[in-house]
Formats: structure tokens, sequence, C-alpha cells
């Protein structure tokens, strides 16, 4: 076994591989770049190397300067991680070139598998079942076209050598083909410098299952069973289980024999992930990802095993630990994506730094994985994954319940996130009852996708308590008694009251506290009046009593904001002044802004064009994700205030139409 591991990755991927080397008595080696000398990994790692500025392009994307950090550095292997370059046939190439262990699959075994379309052709010749496709070297546009016409609408543009849903697009009819080409090109070059695609039919009601395969030189392969990635939005995936609900036993061991074949085809070594489409008890090979998966979690939990640590016995010319008979299963594991986006902005990355991170505590039944720690901030320039959560029980019911749990006592500041998402979905029943698909947000996008609800009763009390203490008790010196200085609201004549009002999405809560002593008042708001008591529960936490009901919750101050945290779901209030008249609410803005932080990456039309509604105006890029700035209604672009490779902020302002120029 080799004594040290430079890993040539970030985040939660570096971190958890890091955890494994030190359990292993192996010294780790980080890299970072710029924007992550103060990284999470950084610190975790025996050492760490700087290796050029944030842009992935020049730092982790960088073979040549990950080769010289582990030369630098003394490393006798480099861990690759997933994304980035660990399906990079040349830099397992630089690798061993350099003398330095490569742990992962050898670089034929990348290519045969690292283009989609040369990997299903291998697979067509193995009498592996596919979903019918254009898989050929041909690129010219209206070819493309044809060939989707041919396959019929609808139909999926997916980028032959990427992963991870990047470079993908559903076209649903032949108008939208060039639109959606030009973006899954796009994507496809930012994320894997390489924009050729293939096409293939878009089966409606698909379901994810992949297989765990591992391999080692001395020609034994085994499978560790199957995993269901089916909720996935914009064709990523964001939950994940072991075993898969609802797969049969003459299924699984169809597709375990599969998997295992097209290791062996290849003359595959480590960890791999074959991954099919199933459809009507029918299954189709899509593509093997010749690296350790985000996923993985959920099937060390149903197997006991160390998949990193098995990673590295193999790279070291180890035999497999454990034959496939003695490869075990037992119980359930869930696994859930936390990602800094906004799900209701269509899953735009949302930026900023991270105020207040709490994740539930690690047990038995519930692991953490993240890259992440309060205070960090979530830029630009990387995936915008937080955290992943991974819950286990003996079965599928209890495993769903712990998550839930788990989601529940999450609280995090200071970015928008899918957690509301997730909760709803891992309690919505038809998941529940493992009806689903990978059309499953789609379908239920009402009820997992509903609009903000205001603030509740309890919440509104929390914000209000915090508020009241947050007030200054300055007694005069001269009348230490006089009651102007206490915080009681106490008045000359009448009774006393406080009026308060937080602004919250739009929407101000207009409030009347009516004070008797520490805790407890009377809460007026819409015409409605409830005793409250709030009294401290255990960590700090508020119990909040309304009309003989408690509700946990936390309130704090962040900034000028009190957040509240109830379940998992964040409220952000701000005070505002309560007698300040309120206005008509404004016209919908026309201006054209952008929808996330990013950079510019096309701009479609200059100052003076004449557009109609739904016309491309620009694309925006942020961590490896392109979205398409359309018109809002008809009119003419009087001013462009940005330029293609500026770095704008959410909701800059990109151009004007002539109306509302100044």
């Amino acid at each position: 076994m080799f004594g040290s591991v430079l890993i040539a990755n970030r985040g939660e991927i570096a971190c958890r591989v890091i955890r494994t080397a030190r359990r292993m008595g192996l010294r780790s080696i980080a890299v970072f770049s710029d924007a992550d000398a103060g990284a999470a990994h950084v610190a975790l790692a025996d050492h760490a190397i700087r290796i050029g500025p944030p842009a992935a392009a020049e730092s982790y994307l960088a073979i040549e300067r990950i080769i010289a950090a582990a030369r630098r550095t003394g490393a006798e292997a480099i861990h690759p991680g997933y994304g980035f370059l660990s399906e990079n046939a040349d830099f397992a190439e630089a690798c061993a070139a350099a003398g330095i262990i490569f742990v992962g699959p050898p670089a034929a075994a990348i290519r045969a598998m690292g283009s989609k379309s040369a990997a299903k052709a291998l697979m067509e010749r193995a009498g592996v079942p596919l979903v019918p496709g254009y898989h050929g070297a041909d690129q010219d546009p209206a070819m493309l076209a044809r060939a989707a016409a041919a396959i019929g609408y609808p139909v999926l543009i997916k980028a032959s050598a990427g992963g991870g849903g990047k470079g993908m697009r559903v076209v649903r009819a032949p108008a939208d083909f060039a639109a959606g080409l030009d973006l899954a090109k796009g994507e496809a070059r930012a994320a894997f410098g390489d924009d050729r695609v293939l096409v293939e039919k878009y089966l409606t009601r698909p379901r994810h299952i992949e297989i765990q395969v591992f391999a080692d030189r001395h020609g034994n392969v085994v499978s560790l069973h199957e995993r269901d990635c089916s909720i996935q939005r914009r064709h990523q995936k964001i939950i994940e289980e072991a075993p898969a609900p609802l797969i049969d036993e003459t299924m699984r061991a169809a597709m375990g024999r599969a998997a295992c074949d097209a290791a062996r085809a290849i003359g595959y070594e480590g960890a791999g992930t074959v991954e099919f489409i199933a459809e009507d008890g029918a299954f189709h090979f899509m593509e093997m990802n010749t690296r350790l998966q985000v996923e993985h979690p959920v099937t060390e939990m149903i197997t006991g095993i160390d998949l990193v640590e098995w990673q590295f016995r193999v790279a070291a010319g180890e035999a497999l630990p454990l034959s496939q008979e003695r490869i075990a299963r037992r119980g359930h594991a869930v696994e859930v994506r936390l990602y800094a986006e906004d799900p209701a902005r269509d899953f735009a990355p949302s930026t900023g730094t991270l105020a207040r991170l709490r994740l539930p505590a690690e047990s038995r039944h519930v692991r953490i994985e993240s890259g992440v720690r309060e205070g960090d901030a979530v830029s630009v320039h990387y995936d915008p994954m937080i955290a992943k959560l991974v819950t286990w029980d003996e079965d599928r019911d209890g495993a769903l319940r712990q998550m839930a749990q788990a989601l529940a006592a999450c609280e995090i500041d200071g970015v928008q996130t899918n957690l509301g998402l997730l909760r709803r979905i891992v309690t919505h029943p038809d998941f529940r009852a493992a009806s689903f698909d990978t059309g499953f947000i789609a379908r239920h996008e009402a009820s997992l996708l509903p609009a903000r609800e205001a603030a509740p009763l309890a919440v509104l009390a929390a914000a209000s308590q915090c508020w009241l203490a947050a007030q200054p008790h300055v007694p005069d010196p001269a009348d230490p008694w006089s009651p102007w200085a206490t915080r009681t609201a106490w008045r000359l004549n009448g009774a006393r009251h406080q009026d308060v009002a937080f602004a919250e999405d739009g929407t101000t809560h207009h409030l009347r506290l009516h004070l008797q002593d520490a805790g407890r008042f009377r809460l007026e708001s819409g015409g409605r009046a409830v005793a409250v008591s709030i009294a401290t529960g255990a960590e700090g936490a508020q119990l909040v009593e309304l009309e003989g009901e408690v509700t946990r919750l936390r309130a704090a101050w962040q900034g000028e904001r009190i957040v509240v945290f109830t379940d998992g779901v964040r409220h952000a209030l701000v005070p505002v002044d309560p007698h300040e008249a309120t206005g008509e609410a404004e016209g919908a803005d026309s201006r054209v802004r952008s929808v996330m932080p990013g950079k510019v990456v096309e701009l479609a039309v200059a100052a003076g064009d004449s557009v109609k509604a739904g016309d491309l105006l620009a694309v925006i890029e942020a961590m490896k994700v392109q979205f398409r700035i359309t018109a809002p209604r008809d009119g003419t672009i009087a001013a462009i205030d940005c330029a293609v490779g500026d770095l704008v902020e959410d909701g800059a302002e990109l151009m004007a139409f002539a109306d509302d120029h100044d």
C-alpha cells in the first residue's frame, strides 16, 4: 500500500476521501484554488498546496498543475474524486507517466466508456439493449436535427463526454431543437471541454437504476447491488436510495450480470457505475461512469463496505476484499443532496455566505457528507452542494422517517436552498409508496413547489420576542425608576402595547403586542388575538405556546433580519416602521435582469434591436449550468448594460427596453 495520496478535487468528496485516508494511515494532500484557500478540505488534509485561480480550467482541471503539486509534495497516488478530472483518460496517463498511481480505472477503460456514443456502440455489440438514438460522430446541426426527426419527438440531447446532468436538454418539438442543441453544447464545453452530443428517444416514465460494480487487476468483478436515482431536477439526481424499490429479483439479477459483463468487456479496474433506464419491466443501457459516484454512501450503508478503501486497495494492486457471495445487503438507505439553489426560480444556483449552517447530528441512522462550514461562501465557480444527508434503517419506511426528521433539524441561512423541496418529496404519499419516475418533480410541481407561505403566528410571535429583547434599555441616571425607560410599553393613559411590523417576501405583517411580563404577551394580527407564552428549550430553542399548542423553533438576528427556523422551514423577517404608509404594489419590472449570479457567455441582441416576447437576449452561466434570458415582451432594446465575460449579480440589470430607459 502506498503511504500518501493527493486528492485532485474539492468540497465534500475531498473531505470524504481524506477521512478514509486518515483511517488507513495514509498521508492526505489537498489542492486548492485561490477561492478555496480557507475551505474545509484544506483544513482537514495533512498538507495542502495552492494550484491556481478560481476558474476550474486554471486550477482543478489543469492537469499539469495537479501533477506538479503531486511531485512537489511527494504524493505516491492521486485520487480524482468525481467530476473535474475523474473521467479524463489524459489525466490517468499523465499520472502513469509521472510514476504516480491513479486511483481509478486504466485510461483505455475511461476512453471506452468516456464517450457515451462509443460506449453505446460497445454495449450494442455485446447485446445489451439500448434506447433508440443517434450515437455517431457527425455533429453537423442539420444532421442531428434530421436524426431527431427520425427518432421521433420528444428527444434528449446529451453531452457525449458528460455526466452529472450537465449538457442535457429535453426537446419536445422540432422548432425547439436548435436552441436546445446550443445550450447542451455550451454546457458540455464548459463542464467537459468537449461539445459533442448524442440524441436519444426521450422515455416519458423511466426509472433511473444504476449498478455499483468493482473490479481488480486479477480478473475479479463484483456487483455491490443497485441504486434508484430517479428523483431528478434538470436531469441531475437529488435523491438516491438503495436498494431500488419495486425491482423484482429476476430483473435485479439480470441488470447485475449486464453491469459486470460491461466491466469485463473493457478490462475495468476499481469502482464504476453502470447506469440503466428502466420502463415497463425492461431496461436499457444508458452509460457507465468510470469513477466513484456522488451517491456511493447509500451503497456503503447497506453493505457496510468503505468504497474509498476498496479503491485504494485495488489501486495498490490488491485483490478485491470480498467475493460476490460474501457481499451482503442489509436494510435500506436514502441520500438527499442539499443544494444552494432556488427551486422557485427553475433551480437557479444561489450564492452567498452561509450565515448559519446547522445539520443533524450523525448517528447509527444518520450520516452527513459536507465540504462547507458555517461562514463559508458559496460562489459562482463550483457546484452549489451544501451537504449530502444519508439515512439508514431496517426498511425503506424507516429510512424515510429518519430522513424527514434529519431534514427538519437543518437550519441554513445566507443562501436559498432546496431543503423544503426535499422534505416535501420524502413525505409525499406517492414517493413513500415508491410510485415515481424521473418526471416525478415536474408531475407534482404544484405540491412540491408551492408558493412561499407567509409566516404563521408562532413564527411571528418568536420574531416579536426576539425584537423586543433587542430594544435598548437606557434608564435616566436622574430617575432610574422612570417607567419611560422600561421595555414594558408603559403608557400614561390606556393599555400598554407595542406596534411591530415585519416585511417578508413582499408581505408586511402588522402586529400589536400587549405586553404582560417576560416571555408573555397577547399578539394581535389580522383581527385575531392570541395569548403567547415563550420559554427556552433544549439547545437554546424557543418553545412558543399559542392556545395550548407548543411549537419548537429557533429565532435569532442575522444582520438586519430576524431569521426563524421551524421543522426545517426558514422565515426571514425584516423589522420595518409599523406606521409607515404602504403604497400600491409597483407594476411589473420589464427591465431585463439576470436570473442568477454568473458570467455572461452570450449576448444575442444589440442596442436598437426589435425583439418579440420569448426571443433570446442573453445566456448566463454559473456552476457549469447555462440559463437563457428571454424577452419578457415585445419591444426595442435601448441599452445593453453588460458585456460577454462580465460577472453579474442575481437580479442585476442586463439591458433595458426603450420605454424603460432614461
